[in-house]
C-alpha cells in the first residue's frame, strides 16, 4: 500500500507520516509548497504522479474566528480543496481519509452526539467542514470521514501549549468551563487512521480520546501534569466572547468505532500526560542537549 499524506506541517499530518513510517508503510506527505490543494491542475498533477492507494487528508483551513471575516478562503480549502482529491482518488480508485470536526453539531444539550445526528453548525468554519463531507460523499463510495474535536499535537500550536506558555509568567488563569468536550491526541489519532486506512470498513466516525473535560479541567490537568502551580478560575463562554461561536457540547459518541472492530482512542488525561512529558522533555534536550 502507498499512501499520500495532505497537510503534514500541521499537528496531525506530522503524526499521520510518522505513525506510517514507523509502520514501514510506503508513503509521502506533502504540504501546500509541493502542491495547493485549491488549485485542481497542480492537485490533479502531484496526486496522479504518486499515484497512491489512499490519501489521508490532514490539510484544513482551522483558523475558526478568522473564518468569520475571510469565507473565501476558508471554503476555498475546506470544501473546494477536498472535491478537488477526492474527484482525483475517484479516478484512480483509491481510498480517502478526511478529518471532520465537532463543530458541525450545535453544540446543545449534553448527551454525546451520534455520526447519525442532524448537523447544525454555528460558524462558517463548522459549515465549510460539513460542507466538505458532502463532496466527500457526493464523489466517493471508498471513503473515512472522521470527526474529532479539541486537537492537540507535538508540531503546532495548541491550547495545551498555550497553558504551559501562560503558566510561565501567571499565577492565574481564566478558563471557560460551561464547554465540555474531548481532546484529541494526534499520536494516538494517527495510530487509528493507520489501521482504518488498512481496511475496507468505510463510513463516518468519531474519534477523540476517551472521557470528558471542560477547558477548565483541560488546564488543570496541563498544570498538574507540568507541575505549575497556576489557579484556574472558571469561567463561563460569556466573559471570553469570540468572533465566532463555540458549541458549548463537543461530546462525540464513539459507538462507531466500537461497531466497526476499531479500538477507542485512550482517556483524556493519559493523552495529556504523555503529550506534556514529551514537551518538557524537548524542552530539556533543548536547553540540555545531548550528555
Amino acid at each position: 500500500m502507498k499512501i499520500l499524506v495532505t497537510g503534514i506541517r500541521g499537528q496531525l499530518g506530522y503524526d499521520v507520516l510518522k505513525e506510517l513510517q514507523c509502520r514501514n508503510i510506503i508513503c509521502i506527505g506533502a504540504g501546500r509548497t509541493e502542491f495547493d490543494i485549491t488549485d485542481s491542475r497542480r492537485t490533479r498533477d502531484f496526486i496522479m504522479s504518486y499515484a497512491p492507494d489512499a490519501v489521508i487528508h490532514c490539510s484544513a483551513y482551522t483558523a475558526v474566528d478568522k473564518a468569520e471575516d475571510d469565507v473565501e478562503t476558508c471554503i476555498k480549502v475546506n470544501v473546494e480543496g477536498v472535491r478537488n482529491i477526492a474527484v482525483c482518488c475517484k479516478e484512480i480508485n483509491a481510498k480517502m481519509v478526511y478529518l471532520s470536526s465537532d463543530y458541525i453539531f450545535n453544540g446543545k444539550g449534553d448527551r454525546p452526539f451520534e455520526v447519525t445526528d442532524t448537523p447544525d453548525p454555528l460558524s462558517v468554519y463548522g459549515r465549510s467542514k460539513l460542507a466538505g463531507e458532502e463532496e466527500i460523499r457526493k464523489v466517493l463510495s471508498r471513503y473515512f470521514i472522521v470527526r474529532i474535536s479539541w486537537v492537540f499535537g507535538i508540531n503546532g500550536n495548541n491550547f495545551i501549549k498555550t497553558m504551559m506558555r501562560l503558566g510561565k509568567d501567571r499565577k492565574e488563569v481564566n478558563v471557560v468551563d460551561d464547554q465540555v468536550g474531548s481532546p484529541t491526541y494526534t499520536a494516538d489519532l494517527a495510530s487509528l487512521l493507520c489501521d482504518m486506512i488498512e481496511t475496507e470498513k468505510y463510513g463516518t466516525y468519531h474519534a477523540t480520546n476517551e472521557g470528558y473535560c471542560s477547558w477548565a479541567d483541560l488546564a488543570e490537568k496541563t498544570f498538574e501534569i507540568a507541575n505549575m502551580q497556576v489557579k484556574v478560575n472558571h469561567i463561563l463562554t460569556e466573559k471570553y466572547p469570540t468572533r465566532a461561536a463555540r458549541p458549548e457540547n463537543s461530546r462525540l459518541s464513539k459507538i462507531s468505532l466500537d461497531n466497526n472492530g476499531f479500538s477507542r482512542l485512550p482517556a483524556w488525561e493519559s493523552a495529556v500526560e504523555r503529550f506534556v512529558n514529551e514537551l518538557m522533555r524537548e524542552k530539556h534536550d533543548k536547553i540540555f542537549g545531548d550528555i
